[in-house]
């Protein structure tokens, strides 16, 4: 007898988006922390030459999580790549010029 392989049932997710979250926000830079059991994205805005930045959103997730994002990130930035031409990193980020 053979053994039954499981099937697993798609389920299609309808996304409701308000139209606030719909406009986004705009982050140019972010912390990321963890612990044992989830870990954390705070997505910063630091306005040139302030002194100061604001975080705009947090996002906490478990690892399976994370690491699933890690990989969808990784897959489009691979497309985004492909499409466009290699994304230079290179020199210091926008925010850590220094000011003059």
């Amino acid at each position: 007898m053979a053994a039954e392989t499981p099937v697993t049932a798609q389920m299609q997710i309808q996304l409701e988006i308000d139209p606030q979250t719909a406009h986004g926000v705009y982050a140019n830079m972010a912390m990321l922390n963890h612990n044992e059991t989830e870990f954390v994205i705070d997505f910063i805005y630091v306005q040139p030459q302030a002194p100061k930045a604001v975080v705009r959103a947090r996002v906490i997730n478990s690892p399976k999580h994370m690491k699933r994002l890690l990989l969808a990130l990784q897959d489009n930035v691979a497309k985004y790549e492909a499409q466009f031409g290699k994304i230079d990193v290179s020199g210091p980020a926008p925010h850590l010029l220094p000011v003059h």
